[in-house]
């Protein structure tokens, strides 16, 4: 297991970078509770991409580079959602608030693949999302946008998180984080899901959110409240490279949990050495071999060296956004 010690920070000030990107430009891009998007440079230093309206308020969770520039932001609102789109200049449109004519509630994460579609998940519709944090409740679910469309392509999930097309195209892998498990799903040429299998049940202490591939077949998984960084091999092998709790809290947790009794208490607070409630991942650096972690309740994103590489997402080689005023 890696050691605490060999953990960097990059970036400060920022505010719960829960989803973090990068590009093979250096830059990192974090969700950003100001209402946008944290754009850390080569130097360390940030800016921010945030709503040319004062008046907007979005709440950003998962955040998606666009190959113009444009972030698409899944807005977790108190009591809405839906996906969002603020271009490099700060404009910001709806770019889906509803499926089927029904209000989307808060959103959780968006992701686009190979052939330009984008896909997005919802956690729960419970409001507040805390009655979600219950592993009797399955009503989580997969959106799909082509063409101007969206529809509803999974349901009945387990509080759906992060969501990402495997690097061969065929199947979306999805983490359930109160289910406790990462499963998959195989794509149709038309975007359809069918075949939900089961790839990992995750035990005591861990709760998949963020997740990635590396350019072995592997798939890393990051646990919420735990601290855990889990890689799962392509024979389904688990090991967990990275853990930062104390046993007391994650008991307190976990009996939280098993008793249908966890709320935001039990997510909101830190109990660890460095890492603050770790939600995602992404390789970055000059080859891949730099590990970033977004977290919920630190102002930065640490930083490790990775024992294998990471496979470049679709958004690799985007410029990103142009710095404006």
């Amino acid at each position: 297991m890696m050691s605490l010690a060999e953990i960097g920070r990059v970036g400060s000030g920022l505010n719960r970078p829960e989803c973090v990107l990068t590009t093979a430009n250096g830059r990192i891009y974090t969700a950003d509770w100001r209402g946008g998007v944290a754009v850390t440079e080569t130097d360390g230093s940030s800016w921010w991409l945030l709503p040319d309206e004062p008046g907007f308020d979005l709440r950003p969770n998962g955040i998606c580079l666009m190959p113009d520039g444009a972030f698409l932001i899944a807005h977790l609102g108190d009591t809405d959602g839906g996906l969002y789109r603020i271009a490099e200049d700060g404009r910001t449109t709806a770019l889906c608030t509803e499926v089927d004519g029904v209000p989307l509630p808060p959103s959780n994460y968006v992701h686009l693949d190979k052939k330009g579609r984008i896909w997005a998940t919802i956690s729960t519709r419970h409001i507040p999302r805390s009655l979600g944090y219950n592993q009797s409740v399955r009503d989580g679910f997969v959106i799909l946008i082509e063409k101007g469309q969206a529809r509803i392509v999974a349901d009945n999930l387990g509080y759906t998180n992060e969501c990402l097309v495997h690097p061969d195209g065929t199947r979306l892998f999805v983490n359930e984080t109160f289910s406790r498990q990462l499963v998959s799903f195989d794509i149709s040429e038309n975007g359809d899901l069918s075949n939900k299998t089961v790839i990992q049940e995750f035990v005591h202490g861990t709760y998949p959110d963020g997740m990635t591939f590396d350019e072995k077949g592997g798939i890393w998984i990051t646990s919420i409240v735990s601290n855990r960084v889990i890689r799962i091999a392509p024979d389904g092998r688990s090991e967990v490279i990275l853990e930062d709790c104390r046993p007391e809290h994650l008991d307190w947790v976990e009996e939280a949990f098993l008793s249908g009794q966890m709320g935001r208490p039990h997510l909101d607070n830190a109990q660890s050495e460095k890492l603050k409630n770790i939600s995602s991942l992404a390789f970055g650096g000059a080859d891949l071999s730099t590990g970033y972690l977004g977290c919920l309740l630190d102002d930065c994103v640490y930083r490790f060296k990775s024992p294998v590489k990471g496979y470049a997402p679709v958004h690799w080689q985007f410029e990103g956004p142009k710095r404006h005023g």
